[in-house]
């Protein structure tokens, strides 16, 4: 009973990879543009303009399945950095700093950049999750 979805791990893989990109995109648009939603007043500039290409283009590339190891090791570490200066410094679990998505972010990017693109993406051959 436990193996019941084995046969669309890669198709779960890629919606993980889709979707994960998908969200982090739009952390990018409300930094750049406040689209979707507005974004944070009085945000320091390096977090708009550094942060904030490398969720948007990062989160597409990866949604997309381009250049997604390189850009998701790139935004987990983002995500690493984002969590350590404004939440790890004010308490020790996640829940609570209100780190948890930053975490979570993290090894979500973490495990797609070790997996790579797998199926569905501009990059991947279409196999399994470990294709360059």
């Amino acid at each position: 009973m436990a193996n019941f979805m084995s046969p669309y791990a890669a198709q779960t893989y890629a919606l993980l990879r889709i979707v994960s990109g998908f969200l982090m995109m739009h952390h990018g648009g409300q930094k750049l543009f406040d689209f979707p939603v507005e974004g944070y007043a009085g945000m320091p500039w390096h977090i708009t303009w550094v942060a904030g290409p490398i969720e948007l283009i990062g989160g597409a590339l990866i949604m997309v399945g381009l250049f997604t190891r390189w850009s998701a090791f790139l935004n987990a570490g983002l995500m690493a950095a984002a969590y350590w200066m404004a939440h790890g410094l004010t308490d020790l679990l996640p829940i609570a700093n209100g780190g948890e998505l930053a975490a979570l972010y993290c090894f979500v990017f973490l495990a797609i950049s070790a997996n790579g693109p797998g199926i569905w993406s501009i990059d991947g051959s279409g196999g399994s999750t470990t294709d360059e």
